[in-house]
Order: C-alpha cells, then structure tokens, then sequence
C-alpha cells in the first residue's frame, strides 16, 4: 500500500476501533490475567463535552530519508484506539506485539502469547494521558525487528463537528517490508536495491560484454 492510499483510507472516515460494543465492564475482563473468563465485549465510551484534537508527529527512528505520518486524533480515543490509527496510518500489518510508553507507563493491546501489563488499553483515553505540546512518547512494534516510533505532541486542535477523526494530514515514505530483520537489514537491503547499485550492475555487466565481444573479434580469422 502506498503513503497515498494509506493517507486515503484514513481521510475517508473514522478508523474502527479495537473496542467491541455492548456488555458490560468488569474490572477482571482483561486477557493477560489468568483465573477467570474473559469476555471481549467492552462498553462503548461516551463522548465528552470537553474533547479536543491532538496533532501528532510520527516518526520512524533509525531511517533516513525520514519515515513519518502527521495525525489528527480525538482525545476521547483510547489508547487502543491510537494503536489501530497508527498501524493503518504507517501501513503496518499489525502481526506482532506492541506496547505503548507514555510517562513512564506501558500499555500493549493484546496478541495472543504476549505480555500483559497493568492497565487495559480499552479503558484508557488519551485525555488521560495529560499531553502538553511538545511532549514525546514511544510506541513499539515487532519486538523482534524493533521498530519504534517517536510521537510528538505538536499541536492540541478544537474539535471540529463536522470533521470526522482519526485523519492522516501529512506523511512521507512507506514503512519497510514485515518481517525484513530490522533497522540495519532494511538499510542494508535499500542500499542493494537502490537505483544508483542498479545502475553500478547495469554498467559492470556492459563492461564485460563489451570486452568478451572484443575479444572475439581480436580471435576471429582474416
């Protein structure tokens, strides 16, 4: 999928959120505690009066020329919320674990095998979170390639009625191939593939033609 498409798809309307409508909430309904049932039926939250926009930066570390998206998002979104705009945002295939670090506090929303931490991402809303412009946090995706985030806190917007949220307002670059090993793989396998290494090869390979061919005519008979 390219950045386009990617700007696209979120510009066509609010992202469907991990939550699930209707049921009731029940302090142990979380998936990372073992010893009781869970149901995954998690209550809609209700909308406040006082929600506002947040503009934020991300920006994939360790890349050059820089991978990043500018988002609006709504601060009555849960953190869980947060975690789908950003894999539809930057074009993940959300495959692998992830965690949030936000002052200090980890949050995941929950694969199959992974960690669980203290608080449920569903339950959490981002005006929780007390973002002041100018603040940074990490998000984290695939333990094993690693790739982490830097999300910043540019602006905080009025919420627009008519608007509809989350929306990707800018971006540049699509994220490297799931699975790829990694920061330096993936840097490592751009520089193999790149136009200047494929015009290096091109021109290596016509080199030799071209001494084979005269070698030939040297070799051939009067």
């Amino acid at each position: 999928m390219t950045v386009e498409s990617q700007l696209q798809a979120l510009q066509l309307g609010s992202l469907s959120s991990c939550r699930k409508p209707g049921g009731s909430t029940r302090e142990r309904d979380k998936p990372w505690e073992a010893g009781g049932a869970h149901d995954d039926r998690v209550p809609e939250l209700k909308t406040s009066a006082e929600s506002v926009v947040y503009q934020l930066r991300v920006v994939l570390r360790g890349i050059s020329p820089l991978i990043w998206r500018r988002l609006l998002v709504r601060s009555d979104n849960t953190v869980a919320d947060l975690h789908s705009t950003l894999q539809t945002a930057l074009g993940w295939n959300d495959e692998h674990l992830n965690r949030f670090v936000i002052h200090g506090r980890e949050y995941d929303v929950a694969h199959i095998g992974g960690v669980g931490f203290a608080d449920d991402p569903h339950q959490v809303r981002l005006a929780d979170c007390g973002w002041r412009v100018g603040e940074r946090f990490l998000y984290e995706y695939d333990f094993t390639d690693a790739w982490q985030h830097d999300v910043r806190v540019e602006q905080l917007l009025p919420l627009e009625p008519e608007r509809r949220y989350p929306v990707c307002i800018g971006g540049r670059r699509r994220v490297p191939p799931e699975d790829c090993g990694g920061r330096w793989a993936f840097l490592e396998l751009r520089q193999r593939y790149s136009l200047l290494s494929i015009a290096d090869r091109l021109h290596e390979l016509a080199k030799r033609r071209l001494a084979i061919g005269g070698e030939g005519l040297r070799s051939r008979p009067l």
